[in-house]
């Protein structure tokens, strides 16, 4: 079991560097932006500026790819996005549903390269 989970110091250095500071500011922007009304322009701006930066490190990965993602050919890359998108229109903007028809696109064209 302990092969599974590996070293018990790493994911206690995990949960207390990685997990609990973002829960922090999860919970505090939680409390703060309770009240906030979601059509306001600041915060129509701040949903258009997130979505460009997104799209932005979305390109960026697909263009210049890092990692064993470099491994992968173009045409795949591009594939499993266009699969993601069209999964994530035909489901009325499922996020989860383009994410997954993505990757599972990716992983067929993979294991279809060989």
């Amino acid at each position: 079991m302990n092969e599974f989970l590996g070293d018990g110091h790493a994911l206690l250095v995990l949960l207390i560097a990685g997990f609990l500071p973002n829960e922090v500011w999860r919970m505090l922007g939680l409390w703060l932006g309770g009240g906030v009304n979601e059509g306001s322009e600041l915060l129509v701006w701040v949903r258009a500026v997130a979505t460009a930066i997104l799209a932005g490190v979305i390109a960026q990965i697909l263009v210049q790819p890092p990692g064993a993602l470099a491994s992968v050919p173009d045409w795949l890359r591009y594939a499993a996005v266009a699969a993601g998108f069209a999964a994530f229109i035909v489901t009325r903007r499922s996020t989860l549903a383009g994410v997954i028809c993505g990757e599972l696109g990716m992983l067929a064209g993979k294991w279809w390269l060989g």
